[in-house]
């Protein structure tokens, strides 16, 4: 019989806890947005259970390019407005999708995601991207996710300049 992970044992709340005190050593020092965005999309991929994909998109000549992630191969320019991305831009909000599969306009970079979260990026007032996380598990994302991943982009903000347009 195997144990549980050590993800599976801890609360969301202090696996959150635990990677902002990573991610704020993991990023002290730099303010590269793109070289913390890489470190950002890695630490979040390989700590939190169940994804298949994690990373960023930037805003450039008013849409979303792809920027650093882990996972496999995704769109690389997306429409504000379009897909679950797109919508998350558009609205300025934090969009979770239980099912993707179920929302109007979804865009399938890869088939074997389920479920998704997205998260706005704003500093100093501008929107510059979105953080993007998908799953291949149903209703993978909650309200303790989106809370905990706000703070890791605060602490990344925080600790990286951003002019990137």
């Amino acid at each position: 019989m195997s144990l549980p992970s050590p993800a599976a044992r801890t609360s969301k709340s202090e696996l959150y806890d635990k990677l902002a005190a990573e991610l704020s050593s993991l990023l002290a020092g730099e303010r590269d947005l793109i070289a913390n965005a890489a470190n950002f999309a890695a630490l979040v991929f390989h700590s939190l259970p169940d994804l298949n994909w994690a990373g960023f998109y930037f805003v450039k000549d008013r849409e979303l390019v792809l920027g650093p992630f882990q996972g496999k191969p995704a769109c690389m320019r997306i429409a504000f407005g379009r897909g679950v991305c797109g919508f998350a831009a558009a609205k300025r909000a934090t969009t979770i999708v239980p099912n993707v599969h179920e929302f109007p306009g979804h865009i399938a970079c890869d088939m074997e995601s389920k479920s998704e979260v997205v998260i706005p990026l704003m500093k100093d007032g501008r929107f510059i991207g979105v953080l993007d996380l998908d799953s291949p598990m149903l209703a993978r994302f909650d309200d303790a996710d989106a809370a905990g991943l706000e703070t890791l982009l605060k602490i990344l903000l925080a600790s990286t300049e951003t002019d990137v347009n």
